[in-house]
């Protein structure tokens, strides 16, 4: 292509969607990244729509943007994107959050719904993603605008970019600790064990409001992934096997039917935490850098909501 309207940095689910989003309004973009989508942190998630593990005043909306969107993918049959019923419970008698109240399917559960050890829990429908189809249709919609895309090179700085386009869009994810840099991102580990799926046709997830080992069974068909697991300060994605018996142990204790199902492969990938998700505008007079990171674990929840801000904001860049 010609000189690019924009260079995004980062090809996982923010970065696809931050671009997707941009090229539907004309932009002309380019994206650049160490690794393709499919090799991507983002292709090892979950991925159920869970706004809560993440801060920003802006959470809310996001997320409802992003649930909406998602919605309308099911009924377009776009690759890798369901609905899907099922129970977030809790150990403790605590109210049902109010994000949860306002979706679709919404009941509180009867004692007998709960699993062992759990006394509190809700039913609701969520957007559940199988994340490698859904990323290789959204890298093929992002080529079909035309844009380009550049993986196996890491850049060593944001400024860097500016050899590209004059507006660098920053979705560089758990890389932005060294690339911004930005010390406040945290790496924080997390796996998830696939397994022949036994039966299980609804989601189950421990609602928590800490990253940490809560237990959570996501149907993907055949498969069923199991999780979970937050290692802090570990930046290598390669699975521990001894944090993968952990989580078979502590689903199959709650669901025994599991213990002894056929285990497909063990899944890990890095969450980039920080404080609160920085979304904002950088302007450093004739060049201009757009953020758009620090989701936590909740990259895919937010990534449409996010994507539009981002949108908005290289709009009134180019003037448009």
């Amino acid at each position: 292509m010609n000189r690019p309207d924009v260079l995004v940095v980062g090809a996982g689910v923010s970065g696809l969607t931050t671009s997707l989003r941009l090229a539907e309004h004309g932009v002309r973009v380019r994206i650049r990244a160490q690794d393709a989508p499919a090799d991507t942190n983002s292709a090892a998630a979950g991925a159920i729509w869970d706004p809560i593990y993440a801060e920003h005043p802006r959470v809310p909306e996001w997320a409802q943007r992003s649930y909406e969107v998602f919605t309308r993918m099911v009924a377009d049959g776009f690759p890798g994107v369901r609905l899907v019923d099922g129970v977030e419970a809790d150990r403790l008698p605590i109210t049902s959050p109010e994000w949860a109240r306002g979706l679709p399917g919404f009941r509180e559960c009867d004692p007998g719904d709960l699993p062992p050890g759990f006394v509190h829990g809700w039913h609701y429908t969520a957007p559940i993603i199988d994340m490698p189809p859904y990323l290789a249709a959204l890298e093929a919609m992002v080529r079909a605008y035309g844009a380009d895309l550049h993986f196996g090179r890491r850049l060593t700085s944001l400024a860097e970019g500016f050899a590209d386009a004059p507006i660098v869009v920053n979705c560089s994810g758990p890389g932005a600790r060294e690339l911004v840099p930005d010390p406040t991102v945290r790496p924080i580990r997390g796996q998830l064990v696939a397994i022949r799926n036994p039966g299980h046709r609804e989601f189950f997830a421990e609602h928590t409001e800490e990253l940490g080992e809560m237990i959570y069974l996501l149907p993907q068909g055949d498969m069923l992934l199991l999780g979970g697991s937050a290692e802090e300060g570990i930046d290598d994605p390669a699975p521990d096997p001894l944090v993968a018996d952990a989580i078979v142990k502590r689903c199959g204790d709650i669901f025994p039917e599991i213990r002894h199902a056929e285990i497909l492969e063990n899944r890990g990938g890095i969450r980039p935490a920080r404080a609160m998700i920085r979304l904002e505008h950088e302007d450093l007079g004739d060049r201009h850098i757009v953020h758009n990171y620090g989701h936590s674990g909740a990259g895919v929840s937010l990534s449409w909501g996010c994507a539009d801000d981002v949108a908005a904001i290289v709009g009134r860049l180019l003037g448009r």
